[in-house]
C-alpha cells in the first residue's frame, strides 16, 4: 500500500513550514480570489501525483508543499491567531471549505507516502503527516497504515498493531498491511518473552535459596530427632 505523495530537504522544510503556527503562507494568496487560491492548490497537487508515478519524489515533493503553502493562508483554523496582520478574508463558504481540506489531506497523505519512497525515511514525519490525516479524515485507510509502519519503525509495537489492525479490518486482503501488522506482533510476541525471561532470571535464585533452607530446616530436625 503505497499510494501517491511526496517530501525531501528544502521541500521538506517547506511541508513543515505549511504546519508550523503562525506561518504566513503563499505571498500571493491575499492578491487572489479564494477560488482562484483553491484552484492552484489542486493544481500543484495534480502536478505531484503526476510526478509521483514518474518517480520523481523530489519534485512531488516541492509540489506538495507548494500546495499546502497556498492553503495556509485560506484555512482558518490556522489565520485566526494572526487576525490584525495584512487585509482580512471573507470567511470560506462550506463548499470551500470542503475543497480546502480536502486538498491538505490529500497532500499530507501524498507526503508520508513519498517520505516512504527515500532511501532513508524520516518516520517521525511519516507519522506525524499520516496523524494530520487522521486527526481530519478518521478511518483512512493508507494514513492508518503508514502511522503503523512509520510507528513501529520508531519502536512503539503496541501502539503500531493498533493502527494496522484498524487498517486491516478495513483491507483484509492488502498483502503489505498483513504482513506490517504480522511484524508488530511478533516484535510484541519477542518483547513478552524477554519480559518473562528477565523475571524468570529475577525470581529464580531467590526460589532455591528459599528451598535450600527448607531443606536444611528438615535436615536440622531430623537430627534433632
Amino acid at each position: 500500500m503505497e499510494a501517491g505523495g511526496g517530501e525531501e530537504s528544502m521541500e521538506v522544510q517547506g511541508a513543515a513550514a505549511a504546519a508550523a503556527p503562525g506561518f504566513s503562507g503563499h505571498r500571493q494568496t491575499n492578491a487572489k480570489p479564494v477560488w482562484a487560491s483553491l484552484e492552484e492548490a489542486a493544481q500543484m497537487k495534480t502536478e505531484g501525483n503526476a510526478f509521483y508515478r514518474e518517480k520523481n519524489i523530489r519534485s512531488a515533493i516541492g509540489r506538495y508543499h507548494r500546495a499546502l503553502l497556498i492553503l495556509r493562508g485560506l484555512d482558518s483554523d490556522v489565520m485566526t491567531p494572526v487576525k490584525g496582520f495584512g487585509p482580512e478574508r471573507p470567511a470560506l463558504t462550506p463548499e470551500q471549505e470542503a475543497v480546502l481540506r480536502s486538498t491538505q489531506v490529500d497532500c499530507y497523505n501524498n507526503l508520508a507516502a513519498c517520505l516512504l519512497q527515500r532511501q532513508i525515511v524520516d518516520y517521525a514525519r511519516v507519522r506525524e503527516y499520516s496523524l494530520r490525516v487522521l486527526q481530519w479524515r478518521p478511518g483512512d485507510v493508507k494514513a492508518l497504515y503508514r502511522a503503523g509502519v512509520a510507528t513501529l519503525e520508531m519502536g512503539d509495537a503496541q501502539t503500531a498493531k493498533q493502527y494496522l489492525a484498524q487498517a486491516c479490518r478495513d483491507q483484509p486482503n492488502d498483502a503489505n498491511v498483513r504482513k506490517h501488522l504480522q511484524r508488530a506482533e511478533e516484535k510484541l510476541n519477542r518483547e513478552l518473552q524477554k519480559e518473562k525471561a528477565m523475571y524468570r532470571g529475577m525470581f529464580a535464585p531467590s526460589l532455591g535459596s528459599s528451598s535450600g533452607e527448607g531443606i536444611n530446616q528438615t535436615n536440622r530436625t531430623g537430627e534433632g530427632v
